[in-house]
């Protein structure tokens, strides 16, 4: 564990807030990969007991779609703890003294990929759910597929930074290097 600069409490905060956010995408992988053989192996019960809610008895619960929201969502959750990880790594740099480390600029840039994976896997993960809630004839589900500028700010800010970051380093070692 990094030390922490005693005196900055909002890098401890910050700190503490990444490792709770960890601990839930932690959870929630856990709950995942319990919940997927769960689905499929439940599948004959859960079609019986849909059935009999809907009244429908040629309803076929949608096991693949079902499976492959889940797995969407496993990428997404092991990709956001990924980015945490990351994030953790910079909070302990900064805490440390050093922030203009090479590794620094190379956390940003995957920090920035692992952002644009999420983004991108939200789109199937959100029409996969949208056509599960077609077919549980929930008549008034809708999807929501508005362009999300904040998402893409953040991947373009977190690569300029990652640029930035490297830069720095750069100058730093040259700087050094004229010393």
């Amino acid at each position: 564990m990094a030390r922490i600069i005693p005196n900055d409490p909002l890098l401890a905060i910050g700190r503490i807030i990444i490792l709770i956010g960890q601990a839930i995408m932690g959870f929630a992988a856990a709950v995942l990969v319990v919940g997927i053989p769960l689905v499929v192996f439940l599948r004959d019960k859960a079609t019986v007991e849909v059935r009999a809610e809907l009244g429908n008895p040629d309803f076929v619960f949608p096991t693949l779609a079902v499976v492959l929201v889940m797995l969407l969502a496993m990428a997404i959750v092991v990709m956001a703890f990924l980015f945490l990880d990351r994030m953790r790594r910079i909070v302990d740099t900064v805490g440390e003294g050093d922030p203009f480390k090479p590794e620094n600029a190379q956390r940003l840039t995957s920090m920035a990929w692992l952002m644009l994976g999420i983004q991108v896997l939200a789109i199937p993960a959100a029409g996969a759910g949208l056509y599960i809630s077609k077919l549980m004839e929930e008549t008034d589900a809708t999807m929501d597929m508005s362009f999300d500028l904040s998402g893409v700010i953040m991947v373009v800010t977190l690569f300029i930074l990652a640029r930035v970051f490297r830069k720095g380093t750069e100058m730093r070692a040259d700087l050094e290097g004229t010393v």
